[in-house]
C-alpha cells in the first residue's frame, strides 16, 4: 500500500472533488457528483485494485439505496402535493396566522412547528419550500422567510421524511460494511438496532441544545430584520417564555418517542404534540406578548430583502376560504403516523412486511415468492419486495422493500387525502405530476452520489487485509484530532452535509467514517455516530442546493451567500456546544456504551 499520508489523500479524492466542484466552483450537485463517482471509481481500480466486478457490484449497491430513498422522497412529495393542492396547507397556516399577528409567535407557530412537522413528513428540502412562501404570504421579508424556514426545521432533520437519514442512512452502510457489521454483532446487536440506539442518542444532544431553536430563530429574524438603526435583541428577549415553552414542549416528546418508539417518528411527534400544546396555552391566554412586533414599513425594506416575489402576490392565495378544518386538514398524516405505527409496533406484522414467513390464523403466510441463483447472483423476489445477493459473484447485498419503509404509507395517505379532500381529477393530476417533476435532479444526484459513497465503502472489501477507503480516513482523522476527536465529530457531519446537501447522504458516507475513528480511539461507537447524525442535520443550514431551493420560492435566488453567512451563527453554535457534549458523554457519563 502506499505511504500513509498519500493514501489518506487519495482515500480523500472522491470528498475533494465533490467540495471543490460543489462548494468551489458552485456545479450543480446533477453535474457534480458524476464525476466525484468517476474519481471514486478510478482510486477504487487504480490504488484500491478493486476487480471490475466489485467496483459495478458496489455502483449496484449504492442505486439500490438511490431506488428505496427515491420512493420514499416520491411518497412524501405526492402527499405534501396533495396537500396543498387541495388546500389543506392553506388552512393549518391561516390556523397558525390568526391566533397572533405579531411575528414573533408567527414565528414560532410556523416558522419551527410546521417546519417540523414537514420535515419529519416530508424531508428532503420541502420545509423551506413550503415555509418561505407561507411567511411570505402573512407579510414576512422574502430574505426573513427563508431565513427562518431554514432555521426553524434544522432540529427535526434528523429524522426528516420519516426517518430516513437513520433508518437508512445510518442503518444500511453500518450493515453493509462487513468490519463495521461484525463489530456490532459482537455487542449482541443488528445493524437495525445499532441505528435505533444511535437515533436516542442524537435525540439526547438535540434536547440539551435544540430546545433553544425557537428563541433562537426569533433572535435572529428580530435582530436582522428589524430597523437598522434600531438593531437589538431585546424583542426576542420579550417572548422568551413562549420561545423555551415551545421549545421543551417539542423537545419532550421528540426525545421520549426517539428512545422509546421508534427513530421515524421524533420529528411528527415532537411537533405534532408540541404545536397542540403551545397552541392550546396560546389561545388561554398565556405567553401571548403584552406588544406586538411586526416589521419596518415595507418601503423601508432594503432591496435585498425582497425578491421578485412579493408578500402581496401571495397572500390573497393564503386567504382564499376552504371548506375543511384543521382536523380535517390534519388527518391524512395522522392517519400515516397510525399506519407507520400499526406496520412497526403491531406483530406479526412487521416481521411479515420484511419479508419474514409468519403465522395467522393458523396459517403459514410470507410475502416472499422466491429465490433464483443466476450467474449474477441470488435474486429474491415477494410482493414489493426485491434483494439481491452475492452480487455480480462478490459478497456485496442489497435489497429494496417497498411494503415496509415509509414511502408505500405516505402513498396510501396520499391516496386517502384524495377522498378525504373530495379532490377533483384535476387537482390529483396537478399533485401527482408536481411530485414528479421535482424527482428528476435528486434522481441523478442520490444515484451518483450513493454509487461513490458505495464504492468508497466496499473498497477494502474483496481482498482480505485491505483497508477500504472510508476506513484509510476514519483512522487518519482520529490519528490527527487524537482524544479530542468527538469535539470534531459534529462538524464532520455538518461539513457532509454541506457537501452532498442530505442527512441522508451524509450518513451514508461519513457514519462509517464516525465509526472507524471512534473504534480506532476505544470509545463509544453509538455516541460518536449520534453526533454524526445530529451534524449532518445541521449542515443542511449551509447545503447550497438547499439554500438556491428555497431562495427560489420567494423569487430571490443570487442571495445565497447573505443567506449562508446567516446560517453559519446557528451553525457554529449547534456544533460547538454538541461537540462539546461529545466529548462529556463518551469520557465522563456514558464511557460504557457502545
Amino acid at each position: 500500500m502506499l505511504a500513509d499520508a498519500v493514501a489518506v489523500v487519495l482515500a480523500a479524492t472522491p470528498l475533494i472533488v465533490v467540495g471543490v466542484l460543489l462548494v468551489g466552483l458552485l456545479w450543480p450537485a446533477t453535474r457534480a457528483m458524476p464525476i466525484a463517482w468517476v474519481s471514486a471509481v478510478l482510486v477504487g481500480f487504480f490504488v484500491w485494485r478493486m476487480p471490475p466486478s466489485w467496483i459495478i457490484a458496489a455502483t449496484i449497491e449504492g442505486l439500490l439505496t438511490a431506488v428505496q430513498i427515491l420512493f420514499i422522497v416520491f411518497g412524501a412529495l405526492v402527499l405534501l402535493y396533495t396537500m396543498l393542492r387541495a388546500g389543506a396547507f392553506d388552512v393549518l397556516n391561516s390556523g397558525f396566522a390568526t391566533i397572533s399577528e405579531d411575528r414573533r409567535v408567527q414565528i414560532v407557530l410556523v416558522a419551527f412547528f410546521l417546519s417540523t412537522f414537514i420535515e419529519g413528513a416530508a424531508g428532503f428540502g420541502a420545509p423551506a419550500a413550503v415555509v418561505a412562501p407561507l411567511l411570505l404570504g402573512l407579510g414576512f421579508p422574502a430574505l426573513a422567510a427563508v431565513v427562518a424556514a431554514l432555521i426553524g426545521h434544522i432540529i427535526a432533520v434528523t429524522y426528516g421524511a420519516v426517518g430516513t437519514p437513520i433508518m437508512v442512512g445510518i442503518r444500511e452502510p453500518m450493515a453493509g460494511v462487513s468490519r463495521i457489521r461484525t463489530a456490532i454483532e459482537a455487542e449482541g446487536m443488528t445493524a437495525t438496532e445499532f441505528a435505533i440506539n444511535v437515533a436516542a442518542w442524537a435525540a439526547t444532544y438535540h434536547l440539551l441544545v435544540g430546545f433553544v431553536m425557537p428563541l433562537f430563530v426569533v433572535g435572529m429574524i428580530v435582530y436582522f430584520f428589524d430597523d437598522p438603526a434600531d438593531r437589538s435583541i431585546a424583542p426576542a428577549l420579550e417572548v422568551w417564555p413562549l420561545c423555551l415553552f415551545a421549545g421543551f414542549a417539542f423537545a419532550i416528546p421528540y426525545w421520549l418517542s426517539a428512545w422509546y418508539i421508534s427513530a421515524e417518528f421524533p420529528a411528527l411527534i415532537g411537533s405534532m404534540v408540541g404545536a397542540a400544546i403551545v397552541i392550546g396555552a396560546l389561545r388561554a391566554g398565556y405567553f401571548l406578548p403584552e406588544d406586538e412586533w411586526t416589521f419596518p414599513e415595507q418601503s423601508e425594506w432594503p432591496d435585498h430583502w425582497l425578491g421578485s416575489i412579493k408578500p402581496s402576490d401571495v397572500s390573497p392565495m393564503l386567504d382564499a376560504t376552504h371548506d375543511i378544518s384543521i382536523l380535517r386538514a390534519w388527518s391524512p398524516y395522522l392517519l400515516l403516523v397510525v399506519l407507520l405505527l400499526v406496520t412497526r409496533v403491531v406483530e406479526p406484522l412487521p416481521a411479515l412486511l420484511q419479508g419474514e414467513s409468519v403465522t395467522l390464523l393458523g396459517t403459514q403466510v410470507s410475502l416472499s415468492l422466491g429465490t433464483f441463483v443466476t450467474s449474477i447472483g441470488e435474486i429474491s423476489v415477494g410482493v414489493f419486495l426485491f434483494e439481491w445477493t452475492n452480487i455480480l459473484g462478490t459478497t456485496l447485498s442489497n435489497e429494496i422493500n417497498f411494503i415496509y419503509v415509509p414511502g408505500m404509507w405516505l402513498l396510501v395517505s396520499a391516496v386517502a387525502a384524495i377522498a378525504i379532500f373530495g379532490m377533483s381529477r384535476q387537482q390529483v393530476s396537478e399533485a401527482w405530476l408536481g411530485a414528479t417533476s421535482k424527482l428528476s435532479s435528486p434522481l441523478i444526484a442520490l444515484v451518483f452520489v450513493l454509487a461513490m459513497a458505495h464504492v468508497m465503502l466496499q473498497s477494502g472489501s474483496h481482498a482480505s487485509g485491505t483497508e477500504s477507503m472510508i476506513v484509510v480516513l476514519g483512522t487518519a482523522t482520529a490519528n490527527v484530532f487524537g482524544p479530542v476527536y468527538p469535539m470534531v465529530a459534529a462538524l464532520i457531519g455538518a461539513l457532509g452535509a454541506a457537501l452532498v446537501g442530505s442527512n441522508t447522504v451524509s450518513n451514508i458516507t461519513f457514519g462509517p467514517f464516525q465509526f472507524i475513528a471512534a473504534e480506532r480511539l476505544g470509545i463509544s461507537r453509538e455516541l460518536v455516530v449520534g453526533a454524526q447524525a445530529v451534524g449532518g442535520a445541521i449542515g443542511n443550514l449551509v447545503a447550497i442546493h438547499n439554500v438556491v431551493a428555497a431562495l427560489a420560492t420567494v423569487g430571490l435566488v443570487g442571495e445565497e451567500g447573505r443567506v449562508i453567512r446567516l446560517n453559519l451563527i446557528p451553525l457554529v453554535y449547534y456544533t460547538a456546544f454538541v461537540g462539546f457534549l461529545t466529548l462529556i458523554f463518551v469520557y465522563v457519563l456514558f464511557p460504557d456504551v457502545f
